[in-house]
């Protein structure tokens, strides 16, 4: 499973801009750009429950738990039907 970030949506939804959004939340438009991208690692449960607060929704409309695609190999790159 992977997690991906929906904050971007929901705040389309919302009509809220970043920057209105990073204020009301404390923390900078950079770090919330980041956080819309999904290019952070974690986030504080504190940030979260300001960002669900400011954005009137609940955690699991902002975080979504998707399965990771089939990273399978080719058949080449394994080894499977070369004869020994």
């Amino acid at each position: 499973m992977e997690i991906v970030v929906r904050l971007d949506v929901m705040m389309a939804l919302r009509k809220v801009r970043g920057r209105d959004l990073a204020a009301e939340i404390g923390i900078t438009e950079q770090n919330l750009s980041l956080l819309k991208s999904g290019k952070v690692k974690g986030i504080r449960f504190e940030t979260l429950a300001k960002i669900c607060t400011a954005l009137d929704c609940q955690p699991g409309d902002l975080l979504e738990a998707v399965p990771l695609e089939d990273q399978t190999l080719p058949q080449s790159a394994t080894g499977a039907g070369s004869s020994r």
